[in-house]
């Protein structure tokens, strides 16, 4: 990397560290282009700030009004939204040498969060590394390994979020724990199942290229949820949202036909007990066809000869 900071679109600003889930309020694309910060306002004079800081350090108020010819009590209002948004962070100004009399300056620094707000290339990092492994280290099935081991690890916190909610939240539960994470996650019903919704993925532009962490993910929802999962869309595919199907439970192992027939009850056990039956059913239809053929046979050879009449 060549360490220069780049510019990302508007809306939420992400980190795109592959173990790095955190999302960054709404700062205003605090990387816009200088075009774009002539014809934006405040916004834009707010990012200004944001990006000042970034190229030359931590700041003192009169450090940013001089550089970016603002007030200082301009830059102060400014200074004031980005702390509130976790962008920027106040600090006492270190002092090196022999410190003069009086309290150091305040000045103000780049949260973590403020930093991921400007693209890093984390995303070429991860992808790189994924692509030795798979030239290096066992092809596909390395990178699978790869995948597989990471969800494990991240999946520890949806385990224990799902093992304590009731079992028929638990898809809400596993929705809480993932936007937790940073994948801002919603949990709604459909008609035969549930649907776990995804509307943010830290990790899309890497998993555009190995698909394998988004499979092991499906698999790590399947064992949380203790049902076969269906992955219905992602947005490494270029879908709007990453969706997960959670079909009903077919039955349950208390669930049986008042009857005593031992068949499930339900439209997957009459389906059941329909494939169980056609045989015989067919069986049947072409036993009963043999008889009527048998019997107007025998009509027609004790007629045969006799007038109609």
């Amino acid at each position: 990397m060549d360490g220069t900071a780049r510019p990302v679109g508007r809306g939420l600003s992400v980190s795109r560290e592959l173990r790095n889930n955190g999302v960054v309020k709404n700062v205003g694309a605090v990387g816009e282009s200088p075009q774009e910060e002539l014809a934006t306002g405040e916004r834009s004079t707010r990012n200004r700030v944001a990006r000042s800081i970034l190229d030359h350090g931590p700041s003192t108020v009169a450090d940013l009004a001089g550089r970016l010819g603002l007030t200082q009590a301009a830059v102060r209002r400014h200074l004031d939204a980005l702390v509130s948004d976790g962008v920027v962070e106040a600090r006492q100004q270190r002092v090196y040498g022999t410190r003069t009399r009086g309290r150091p300056a305040k000045v103000f620094a780049l949260t973590d969060c403020g930093r991921d707000a400007f693209d890093q290339s984390y995303d070429v990092l991860a992808v790189d590394a994924l692509r030795w492994i798979e030239e290096n280290a066992g092809g596909e099935a390395a990178v699978a390994a790869f995948a597989r081991d990471r969800m494990e690890a991240q999946a520890e916190a949806y385990r224990r979020a799902v093992e304590t909610a009731d079992p028929a939240a638990r898809t809400e539960a596993l929705a809480r724990a993932l936007t937790a994470d940073g994948y801002a996650a919603t949990a709604r019903h459909a008609p035969v199942g549930e649907q776990l919704c995804q509307h943010h993925c830290p990790v899309a532009h890497v998993a555009e290229r190995y698909p394998q962490l988004c499979e092991a993910e499906t698999e790590v929802f399947s064992r949380l949820l203790g049902t076969h999962v269906q992955r219905l869309a992602t947005i490494a595919h270029g879908d709007g949202v990453c969706t997960t199907f959670i079909p009903k439970a077919a039955h349950r192992p208390d669930e049986r036909s008042a009857g005593g027939s031992g068949t499930a009850g339900g439209p997957a056990g009459t389906a059941e007990a329909a494939e169980r039956t056609a045989p015989a059913a067919g069986a049947a239809r072409t036993a009963k066809a043999a008889r009527t053929a048998k019997i107007s046979s025998q009509a027609s050879a004790s007629t045969s000869g006799r007038n109609p009449a």
